[in-house]
């Protein structure tokens, strides 16, 4: 199984290829417990995502809380291997970034 850490720097320079102008901040854990791993920005959007290293990886006390929340106003996602390719696609599509 895959160390989380390697799978969020993997995704990260894969979000950074597919938009190059894109802000991506890493948040610190022990700052607020809950906030989503990645920050997006771009042209006046955002997305967050909290990365797991597996579709069962447990989540932390209010992580499923506050991709409900930024998910209301920007794109928000659990993402792992498993749903990559798709959280990526959409991805895309939310920063209207099409191949």
């Amino acid at each position: 199984m895959r160390l989380e850490s390697k799978f969020q720097s993997s995704l990260k320079n894969k979000i950074q290829t597919m938009m190059p102008d894109a802000v991506i901040l890493k948040n610190d854990p022990t700052y607020k417990q809950g906030i989503p791993d990645l920050i997006i920005l771009n042209h006046g959007r955002y997305a967050a995502l909290e990365c797991k290293r597996s579709e069962n990886a447990h989540h932390q006390p209010n992580q499923d809380y506050y991709i409900d929340i930024l998910g209301n106003g920007g794109y928000a996602s659990f993402v792992y291997p498993e749903n990559e390719v798709e959280v990526l696609n959409q991805l895309r599509s939310y920063f209207g970034k099409g191949d």
